[in-house]
């Protein structure tokens, strides 16, 4: 009778587990390791790629009914895409010191409010506005896109901007594409995922010395996304004007 909760129960523990990877990124931003930080929050982005997957294998919904792990991963979600990220921007200099704070707050905040709107996922597998994913914005800012010939000054007030912008995009009506449960160009979006959780742990591997074609290939992986969230918001916007 127990024996067949046994791999439910586990799940669950695999889904928490994203904490522990959070906890140890918040230990290695105290020692400034930028690079064990971010190895650890990807650890808990694959960690909850495939929980859910697991979850749906091994029916832990109908064996586990009074164990909910919907809100588990809410949980492990928000600590891992919002506050360790928030924290690794206020730690590591992404912005300047006069805005370090404030920014830190934005994201907190904006982050909260989002996970409370009602329809934050559509029914055909969007999100609706910037979904909370302030690790992968951490990632592109720190590791991607800082360049030797733009002055320090000028990166840290293009890097405030741009959180500004996609915290402002939280409550924007732009469809982003649920990588793991895309319902058009399926195909090149799952490819497209696969292929920057392999970009991702090489930039973060070989940083600070990550080759061009790297980044490029980081940046490629971004563009694809945004020129779909275009593309499928435009098919939206003149649907419902129809």
């Amino acid at each position: 009778m127990y024996s067949d909760k046994i791999l439910p129960w586990s799940v669950h523990v695999f889904t928490a587990s994203g904490l522990l990877a959070g906890f140890l990124a918040i230990l290695a931003i105290n020692r400034s390791d930028w690079r064990a930080a971010m190895a650890w929050l990807l650890v808990a982005l694959v960690v909850d790629g495939i929980d859910g997957t697991l979850a749906r294998i091994f029916k832990v919904s109908e064996k586990l009914p009074n164990i909910k792990g919907k809100m588990i991963d809410t949980v492990v979600d928000f600590t891992n895409y919002a506050v360790v990220p928030a924290y690794f921007i206020y730690m590591a200099g992404v912005v300047s010191p006069a805005v370090d704070l404030p920014i830190a707050f934005l994201i907190l905040l904006v982050s909260a409010i989002y996970y409370g709107k009602e329809g934050m996922v559509s029914h055909d597998y969007y999100f609706i506005g910037f979904p909370v994913m302030w690790n992968v914005v951490v990632f592109y800012l720190v590791f991607v896109f800082p360049d030797p010939s733009i002055p320090v000054g000028t990166l840290k007030i293009v890097n405030a901007l741009v959180i500004v912008i996609l915290a402002v995009l939280h409550f924007v009506p732009v469809k982003f594409a649920y990588p793991s449960r895309a319902t058009r160009m399926k195909l090149l979006t799952i490819a497209a995922t696969f292929s920057i959780l392999l970009v991702m742990p090489l930039v973060v591997w070989l940083y600070p010395s990550v080759p061009v074609w790297l980044r490029i290939l980081a940046i490629v992986n971004l563009a694809y996304f945004g020129v779909l969230a275009f593309f499928d918001t435009s098919r939206s916007w003149k649907s419902e004007a129809a």
